[in-house]
């Protein structure tokens, strides 16, 4: 192949391999996808438990910091995102979740049309290959396998009852519109292993003769021809490259790093690319802004009486028993999600649809990337779904290796604040059921003898992290929004032949887990971007 091509795609992540699965289905398109992470040849990145070693492994994870939260006491926090083809899908906790109706048809509301949920429904049916569910809300034979958890815990099955004496009552499917309720979760995988976006949409479609992947390539920049992107330049190592497009530069390279490739290439704050020396080739003050991330308070309780991953983990002599279980069956704790069970529900009466989720896992550690604790515990995580919160990730430099700035601004309006303490009570609430009381739950983190609700939100503070959902920092919206960096097609204002194409452009963050509704973003790219070509 050569150095020109029809088609550019800056990323190889959940969106990246989507877009070049579809632009490439034409073989007379030639189309160019870079990836700054590598190869996904590390066996834990397919084992589902792997998470747990994935995740803060230089192998596989990005690794940044955000800078101090003061919403958090100050602190700042680890803000994980993948590093190899896949990008954060080969990491992640591998729940398929699309959000509530509500989210898209808000997003229709902003006068974005084509974006409301009878508008996305197909993107997300177009791909999706369910195990087992029928009818028009689900579809087999797509490339995103969806299947049940294969491994089962007495005292998840438990906080289901419990919820439901809470009034969170059991349903069958999270993926209908409407996710009130508690289910166990639907997973990406494939009989007990991680499938990935690149195992799905990238690596099967590798051997076309018009596709061409390069790893381990950090961009630059965009290069441009007066206003039209023609181009970009990145690195391997200590070589140099570039090549040219004669027809689209497509950026999916994430919320975090998006924002950042924008500004390195121009666009974005006048003020904040002159104070780091970068030429300002369009005035886009959105850039970087409207950071929305599910920071999720991590309450986790003692119990007894029954099995979970802590205690079965530290013993070592059950260790070779979990490996084999998954060698022959594909089943036991080796097959687990980072979270099997989940919940959605109102944190108060003056929210109309659930506005906070539940993560249950029969396990508890410090934080991702830590050890497992050695007792028995299981985990109640719960994310402020639609956060008020709004933060920021910009450029810190222009040197395109530094790592950007994060500032995620948790917990900085009374309205987060107040569903953070209505959410702990909530926990409190259903794990004081009777469906619970064989098991002796005991709070340990933050701890039951915070009470006030003053003492509640100084828990929430010291004891939450992100759950990896960051999204809305190249913002779709209407030309009249001078926050807004996309146009509802997906084409970035005042230049010509460059979009963006993943998590960054949801003007508002979905209702639940945000890696499906990425590919949902990109499948509905790929079509504009082939039509728009046929014009």
């Amino acid at each position: 192949m050569s150095d020109r091509f029809d088609f550019i795609i800056v990323g190889a992540g959940s969106a990246g391999c989507v877009l070049a699965n579809r632009l490439s289905a034409n073989p007379a398109n030639r189309v160019l996808v870079l990836e700054a992470g590598g190869q996904d040849d590390w066996i834990w990145l397919h084992i589902p438990v792997g998470y747990l070693f994935a995740i803060g492994n230089d192998r596989a994870d990005w690794k940044f910091t955000t800078e101090p939260v003061k919403g958090l006491g100050g602190r700042a926090i680890n803000y994980p995102r993948g590093k190899v083809i896949g990008g954060s899908s080969a990491i992640n906790g591998m729940i398929y979740m699309r959000g509530q109706a509500a989210d898209y048809d808000g997003w229709r509301q902003l006068g974005l049309e084509g974006w409301g949920w009878d508008d996305v429904l197909p993107a997300f049916l177009a791909h999706e290959d369910h195990m087992d569910l029928r009818g028009p809300l689900h579809a087999k034979g797509g490339e995103w396998r969806v299947e049940y958890p294969r491994a089962k815990w007495k005292i998840l099955d438990a906080f289901r009852e419990a919820a439901a004496e809470a009034g969170i009552p059991p349903v069958e499917d999270f993926n209908t519109g409407d996710n009130f309720g508690c289910s166990y979760f639907q997973l990406n995988q494939r009989r007990g292993r991680r499938w990935s976006a690149a195992t799905g949409f990238l690596k099967p479609v590798l051997n076309r003769s018009n596709l061409k992947l390069v790893t381990q390539a950090r961009v630059s920049r965009v290069l441009f021809d007066g206003a039209r992107a023609t181009g970009v330049e990145w690195r391997v190592g200590e070589q140099s490259f570039s090549a040219r497009c004669d027809g689209e530069i497509i950026l999916t390279a994430g919320a975090v790093a998006t924002p950042q490739l924008l500004e390195l290439s121009g666009i974005g704050d006048g003020v904040r690319l002159q104070g780091m020396g970068l030429p300002t080739r369009r005035h886009a003050p959105g850039v970087g802004e409207n950071l929305q991330d599910h920071l999720q308070l991590r309450p986790y309780y003692r119990v007894h009486g029954a099995p979970t991953l802590n205690d079965q983990y530290a013993q070592f002599w059950r260790r070779p028993l979990m490996a084999a279980d998954y060698l022959l069956r594909r089943r036991g704790p080796l097959s687990m999600a980072p979270s099997h069970l989940g919940a959605f529900a109102r944190s108060s009466p003056a929210f109309e649809t659930p506005n906070v989720q539940f993560h249950v896992q029969p396990l508890s550690l410090e934080k991702f990337g830590g050890a497992l604790h050695t007792f028995p515990a299981m985990t109640v995580s719960i994310c402020n779904l639609r956060p008020t919160s709004l933060g920021s990730i910009h450029a810190a430099s222009p040197r395109p290796d530094a790592a950007p700035a994060i500032q995620p601004n948790y917990l900085a309006t009374a309205q987060d604040e107040q569903v953070a303490i209505d959410s702990l009570k909530l926990v409190r609430r259903i794990m004081s059921q009777p469906a619970l009381a064989p098991y002796d739950p005991q709070e340990a983190k933050p701890g039951a003898d915070q009470v006030s609700d003053q003492d509640i939100l100084a828990g929430a503070r010291a004891h939450s992290s992100t759950i990896f959902h960051p999204v809305g920092t190249a913002k779709m919206g209407l030309k009249s929004d001078p926050s807004a960096v996309v146009d509802a097609r997906l084409r970035v204002f005042g230049v010509e032949g460059l979009r963006v194409a993943d998590a960054s452009v949801m003007p508002r963050i979905v209702s639940g887990n945000t890696n499906s509704p990425t590919m949902m973003i990109a499948e509905k790219a790929a079509r504009m971007i082939l039509e728009d070509q046929r014009r």
